[in-house]
């Protein structure tokens, strides 16, 4: 056997590999897409079957009988303003740590990766009764820093790795022209930061969007919460109403596939220069 035919079937092997797990991965989101437009007599009859045509009662049913609209609502806000602040705030800590380079920013880089290795199940009840002592226990706001600040880790390990590879020479540059270090950081260097940005974004967004447990506990009972806990509503204990759940699942699925298709290139080339760099 040849090396140009070795080569060949090595490639052949990683496509037939990729390909697979290509469907392994997708088949979940198909047969979620495919059973939300099947009644649930439908989907208890033939799980895996093809729906017999567009049953959308499912879904007129979840945004006009229910408060899945809230819900809706509730996870926009809280992915959106989190996400936010995010941007706004650990581009700026990366910077800062990895420009000034003094004994301290090294002490803050290692204490927020040393916050990464700590479960969130070790300082849960400590962080809900923190919570509800500064008032933010049942409201939006609470989680919304939670989120915020369990970012910061992992959003400072990112930005200090990508800061590296950016030519001081820019900044400097720009400080003689008589830009301020606000000016030089969100006017040059923010900008080239977009693919790690893009990472980020769609890193945390993920996780905030489809997180159940933080909303779960820290939201009012009662009350509409956010699409995932109220998808969970429809699981009984000895029933549970799949075509409602499906529905739910689909209209939470579809704009995160958006979301992850429109910063697909940024979110691979900011995961390979912050692996890279440094």
């Amino acid at each position: 056997m040849t090396l140009q035919t070795k080569k060949r079937f090595a490639e052949i092997s990683m496509f037939i590999v990729t390909l697979v797990l290509a469907v392994i991965f997708f088949f979940p989101i198909f047969f979620n897409l495919m059973s939300a437009f099947k009644s649930n007599a439908e989907i208890m009859r033939d799980a895996i079957a093809f729906p017999k045509g567009l049953y959308l009662e499912s879904f007129k049913y979840l945004l006009t009988e229910t408060d899945f609209p809230r819900a809706i609502l509730n996870s926009l806000i809280l992915t959106l303003v989190s996400i936010v602040a995010q941007v706004l705030i650990i581009p700026m800590a990366g910077y800062a740590i990895e420009r000034r380079n003094a004994r301290w920013t090294r002490f803050m880089f290692l204490y927020f990766l040393a916050g990464m290795m700590i479960p969130f199940q070790a300082y849960m009840i400590p962080l809900f009764k923190e919570l509800r002592m500064f008032g933010l226990y049942g409201s939006l706001a609470g989680p919304i820093l939670v989120y915020v600040a369990g970012a910061v880790g992992f959003g400072c390990l990112l930005y200090t790795s990508f800061v590296k590879g950016i030519p001081q020479e820019i900044e400097e540059a720009a400080e003689i022209d008589g830009c301020s270090r606000y000016g030089i950081f969100w006017r040059i260097v923010f900008p080239l930061m977009g693919p790690v940005t893009a990472s980020m974004v769609v890193l945390n967004g993920l996780g905030i969007w489809n997180d159940f447990l933080m909303p779960m506990l820290v939201l009012p009972s009662g009350e509409p919460k956010t699409m995932v806990v109220e998808i969970y509503r429809y699981i009984g204990e000895f029933s549970s109403r799949w075509d409602m759940i499906f529905a739910g699942t689909a209209m939470s699925v579809v704009p995160v596939l958006i979301v992850f298709v429109a910063l697909q290139k940024y979110f691979v080339k900011g995961i390979a220069a912050g692996a890279t760099k440094g």
